[in-house]
């Protein structure tokens, strides 16, 4: 079985070919800043072949025809005929209360997907496109599944999910925490338990998803008590560009004093803050180590910001679960920036965690990160959220 996995976004399409004997990768590649004069695409093979070029890609529906080319055609195909695809999976965002699991994509779900857009309004839509794209482009009698970002986050208990606000917020406006990157802590919670041998349910876990987004969560008798996204994935602690949570009338003041508007405000929230606007360097953690090595104070003050919060996070989850039993780090900064896995972990020497010098040093690779006998072990377990997408929609479809 052949499955074909896609992530929409407003401006770019990612897509992954799986043939599922062997969970193999045929085919990858990315449609970037589709509707602007520097749309891009690129994308590789299994073996080796590989593309990247500039073409005109006015609409979400020319970049699925590129993808359907480049899969079947030229180059770099690797299949015969789009009736080899036997599935397409769907990265959603937000599923809000309604979707607890993947399912099976038909018009009712799309609506649902649609109408939950006030509460993802930079991704859903995008995801509606896409899922309407494919059925255009490879047919509606290709079953289409939905694999939602906050589905491994419905476990999450009242006192967690709920805010200090009016009741009727919840009760008319369902304003909550949803909690985002589900399918990365999923698929890396269930590796982990793998990996120490046990079930999830018999482990108290953290797992720590850290990239430009970054989230953290607690899971325990294998499922989420607590998330660090909230409403939206703004919530949490910095991360490359979003301020992360602050004392709530920080909003208010800046509104007022520098007169902006709700949309402005949300902008410099979301794409002005964190690690970039605290180093004014840039939010690619890569470039602000570079800095700080180089004694920007600034680029120092933002990483030195962003591990003491996320030590603070870890912290407060081991209360919540009276205790710890693994730590896992996932994400393009959690496999790859061995001095902030280093710092986290010294800091929580109160656990018993005694670090491997060596083996931290490896990057992105799976890797134990704690020495033999401490008792609460620490990995580096990297993800993969396509896979985890690729799988749901082959449970899916197998069961129809």
């Amino acid at each position: 079985m052949k499955i074909l996995v896609i992530n929409c976004g407003s401006s770019s399409l990612k897509y992954q070919l799986f043939d599922m004997e062997g969970e193999k990768v045929l085919a990858k590649g990315i449609c970037e800043s589709i509707a602007t004069d520097m749309s891009h695409t690129k994308g590789s093979t299994f073996d080796g072949r590989s593309f990247d070029k500039y073409v005109d890609i006015p609409d979400h529906k020319v970049a699925f025809n590129i993808v359907k080319d480049a899969l079947v055609t030229g180059d770099c195909k690797v299949i015969d005929d789009l009736s080899e695809i036997s599935a397409i999976g769907h990265r959603v965002v937000q599923g809000g209360d309604r979707f607890t699991e993947s399912v099976l994509i038909d018009d009712g779900v799309l609506k649902a997907i649609d109408e939950l857009s006030v509460l993802a309004p930079l991704h859903n839509p995008a995801h509606v496109i896409g899922i309407e794209c494919c059925n255009e482009v490879f047919g509606a009698s290709v079953p289409q599944v939905a694999v939602f970002d906050n589905a491994f986050h419905s476990t999450m208990p009242e006192t967690s999910y709920m805010f200090g606000i009016p009741y009727k917020y919840y009760e008319e406006d369902h304003i909550r925490r949803y909690g985002a990157h589900g399918t990365s802590h999923r698929f890396v919670a269930y590796r982990t338990a793998e990996i120490v041998g046990k079930d999830l349910k018999d482990i108290k876990l953290i797992t720590c998803h850290l990239g430009n987004g970054c989230s953290i969560t607690a899971i325990k008798d294998g499922k989420v008590l607590d998330t660090s996204m909230g409403l939206t994935p703004l919530d949490g602690f910095i991360m490359g560009t979003r301020c992360g949570a602050i004392d709530p009338s920080v909003v208010t003041y800046i509104m007022d004093k520098h007169n902006l508007s709700p949309k402005e405000m949300d902008t410099i929230m979301n794409k002005q803050s964190g690690v970039l606007g605290i180093s004014g360097v840039h939010s690619d953690d890569r470039a602000v180590r570079a800095a700080a090595e180089e004694g920007n104070k600034r680029a120092k003050l933002a990483r030195d910001m962003q591990w003491y919060q996320i030590r603070k996070c870890i912290g407060s989850y081991v209360a919540a679960m009276d205790g710890v039993d693994v730590i896992a780090f996932t994400g393009g900064i959690g496999e790859n920036c061995t001095d902030l896995r280093e710092d986290v972990l010294n800091n929580l020497s109160y656990l018993g965690i005694k670090i491997d010098e060596k083996a931290n040093a490896v990057r992105g690779e799976e890797i134990e990160l704690t020495q033999p006998g401490c008792p609460v072990r620490a990995f580096c377990v990297p993800t993969n959220e396509e896979l985890a997408i690729a799988r749901d929609t082959k449970n899916i479809v197998e069961a129809l």
